[in-house]
This record gives C-alpha cells, sequence and structure tokens, in this order.
C-alpha cells in the first residue's frame, strides 16, 4: 500500500525513542507523550512516516 521510507538504522531509533517516551509518560502520568511515542514507534514498527511521504525524504535504501 505505501511505499516504505524509513531505514533500518532510522527504524531502531525510532523504536527505542517510543519505547522511551511512553515508558517514561507511564511512569510520569503524562498521557500526551505516550501518544507521541506511540506515533513514532509505530512509524518504526510500519517503516513509513507520513511527514516523511510529505517531504520527500526517504532513509530507506532501495536496491537497483
Amino acid at each position: 500500500m505505501f511505499q516504505k521510507n524509513v531505514g533500518t538504522t532510522d527504524r531502531v531509533i525510532r523504536v527505542i525513542i517510543g519505547l522511551g517516551l511512553i515508558g517514561f509518560a507511564w511512569s510520569s502520568v503524562l498521557w500526551w507523550l505516550a501518544v507521541i511515542g506511540a506515533a513514532v514507534l509505530v512509524t518504526g514498527l510500519v517503516g513509513w512516516c507520513g511527514l516523511y511521504a510529505l517531504l520527500g525524504i526517504s532513509t530507506c535504501k532501495i536496491d537497483k
């Protein structure tokens, strides 16, 4: 459906940061931080970022 635009390194970083934000939000009861963390986590797991698509950015290596 969507062409992946998030590379492997970017995905790993997003998953780590997303989990960190969710964990921090859980411990400090900042629900809005958990929402941001969830969005970052999902883009890392799926490999597609809507903002990257709008800006025409891709960190995903394409084999030719």
